[in-house]
Order: structure tokens, then C-alpha cells, then sequence
């Protein structure tokens, strides 16, 4: 027989026993809010320095291997006030090693140029750094200079660069890193592509695409050396072991130097090169790429080059180096 105290005892246990089960659900729903406040704050903190209280120039960059950077390999022709900018500026990277400026032109450079570049290398290299300066005089015009074999190189690494862009500091380290882990193929910041050309009845046939092309479909096959990292090996070889009926069609068209690089090191290598991501600032108004006919000169250099080599040795690819410490999405 049920009593009285026995059903009152019996309410309050089974009482208890939901106040209990909702305490515990309502513990859980409380660990579960927690766990995802706590990814999302990870998440975030991930994914920009900033949010933690630091900015992104404290974030260090990978280590350097050796003690030796790069070497600033730029081209200038009578633009003194672009070439004393780009000096002025890359002289205050902190992997910069070495520069040589490739002059080509009829009378060596002034005094006054001189000094004043010099100027700025001892006043913009710190942390003990020293770069030195090297002016590589040439007897001729030609734009196979900017190519020719250093002597005494103290760098592996080479960044070619015409002296009217400028990248920024971290931008150029953020390439050199790239270059690091694929130290044989290019590195660089302006990508082109070949394309075979459907109008031609030969098989191998091909049309030079500039910028758009590779904006349209992502894809690329040359990094253009006047923004780029390559091994100072190939230096020698453009120099040496490039077909001197080549070299002397870049001479005579005054054009394709460049093409002529990319076609060198993918023969040698085998592979694609690399493009990276970078911000590119222009300082200078004209140069060869803005004179009438220039496409079609640059498909004529690809169709020889073609000849030369006995082959298409260029390699399309759709790879991208980003630096994902400025990237929020991926």
C-alpha cells in the first residue's frame, strides 16, 4: 500500500531527477558554446597577427640557409633618376648581398652618379650588412648584357630587375624564400604564356600571350626576367652555351632577351617556373613593351626559339606562390 510519505518521497526524487537532466543538457549546450568560441578564436588569431596585438611586419620570416642573400642584377639605359630610386630602395631589403648594374651605354657613368649610389648603399644597409656596388661596363649596345656571366659572384641567387618597376621589400624576400625551395627553375612576378596559334596550317606553331591570357585562364609558361629569381648559373650559361645565331637575333631585333631566359632554363630543367604574388609599382612611362607591333615581334622570338632549340621546351602550369601571412582567404 502506497502511503502518503512514500508518494511525496517518490515526487521529489523524480523531481530531482529532471532538475538534474536539464542541468546536465544545459551543460553541455554551455561546453559546446565554449568549444566553438574557442575555435573561432583561433581561427581568427590564425589568420591575421594583428588580432593578437602584434602587426604583420613583427611576423619573422623563415631562417636563410647561408650567409649569402642575393644579388640585384638591373638594367638601366640614361634613366639616372629611376635608377638612383630603385638603388635607393632595394639597398633597404635585408637579403640584398650584392648589386651589379648592367651599363651598356656609349660613355661610362659619372662621378657624380657614382658617389651618389654609393651614398646610398652605406647609408640604407644596416645591421652590419654591407652590399657592394658593381657597375658591369659593356663595349656595345646589346640587351644580351643584362645576361652575361658575373665574375666573381658572391651570391646563388640571382634577381633580375629592369631599373623602372620596384617591389617591395617584403615582397622580394617573400620571392627569394620562394626561389629557395626550387632553386633551379625562375621565381618571379610578371607570368606570360605560348599558345599554339589555330590559324597556323603548321604543327607547331605558336602566338606569344601577354597579360590577359594568363589573367583569363591562370595559366603560364614564362616568368619575364625583368622582375625575377633565377640561379647565377644560368648566367653563364646564356652566356656560353646559348646558340650564338640566337644571340645574335636578340642583338640585331633588340628584342626578347627575356623570352630567350625562360627558354634556356626550361630546357635545362625540365619544369615550369614559378609565379608569386607581388604588388608591382611602375616608376618609369616608356620602355620596349609600348612600341607598335610588339606582340607579334614577341611571337616571331617564340617561333624561332622553337627552331633553335629543336623543341617546345616551355611548360604551362597554373601554380601561384601567395604568402599566406596576408591572405585571409584561401
Amino acid at each position: 500500500m502506497v502511503t502518503r510519505t512514500n508518494l511525496i518521497s517518490r515526487r521529489m526524487a523524480l523531481k530531482f531527477r529532471q532538475l538534474s537532466i536539464s542541468a546536465v543538457g544545459s551543460l553541455k549546450i554551455k561546453l559546446l558554446l565554449l568549444c566553438c568560441f574557442v575555435f573561432t578564436l583561433t581561427l581568427l588569431a590564425s589568420r591575421t597577427p594583428s588580432f593578437l596585438g602584434w602587426g604583420q611586419e613583427s611576423v619573422p620570416s623563415l631562417d636563410r640557409t647561408s650567409s649569402k642573400g642575393y644579388t640585384l642584377l638591373i638594367n638601366t639605359w640614361k634613366r639616372y633618376d629611376l635608377l638612383k630610386q630603385s638603388i635607393s630602395h632595394y639597398t633597404t631589403c635585408p637579403g640584398l648581398d650584392s648589386i651589379h648594374i648592367v651599363w651598356s651605354e656609349p660613355n661610362p657613368p659619372s662621378d657624380l652618379l657614382v658617389k651618389y649610389l654609393n651614398h646610398a648603399v652605406k647609408s640604407n644597409t644596416k645591421d652590419g650588412r654591407y652590399a657592394e656596388l658593381v657597375f658591369d661596363i659593356n663595349k656595345e649596345d646589346s640587351l644580351n648584357n643584362r645576361f652575361k656571366e658575373l665574375k666573381d659572384p658572391i651570391t646563388d641567387a640571382v634577381f633580375s630587375i629592369d631599373d623602372d618597376i620596384i617591389f617591395p621589400c617584403k615582397t622580394v624576400e617573400f620571392a627569394y624564400t620562394v626561389w629557395r625551395s626550387a632553386p633551379d627553375t625562375m621565381v618571379g612576378f610578371v607570368p606570360r604564356i605560348h599558345l599554339l596559334d589555330p590559324s597556323s596550317e603548321k604543327e607547331n606553331s605558336y602566338i606569344y600571350g601577354g597579360w590577359w591570357p594568363v589573367w583569363w585562364t591562370g595559366t603560364y609558361s614564362m616568368i619575364l626576367s625583368k622582375a625575377s629569381f633565377f640561379h647565377i648559373k644560368y648566367l653563364r650559361m646564356y652566356s656560353n652555351e646559348m646558340p650564338s645565331s640566337l644571340l645574335e637575333y636578340v642583338k640585331k631585333n633588340r628584342n626578347c632577351e627575356d623570352i630567350a631566359m625562360s627558354f634556356l632554363v626550361a630546357n635545362a630543367t625540365s619544369a615550369p617556373p614559378i609565379w608569386a604574388k607581388g604588388k608591382i609599382y611602375e616608376i618609369g612611362s616608356t620602355g620596349i613593351s609600348s612600341l607598335g607591333g610588339h606582340s607579334d615581334k614577341r611571337t616571331e622570338c617564340v617561333n624561332r626559339f622553337v627552331s633553335e632549340f629543336g623543341r617546345m621546351p616551355l611548360i604551362p602550369t597554373t601554380v601561384k606562390a601567395v604568402d599566406s601571412r596576408g591572405t585571409w582567404f584561401w
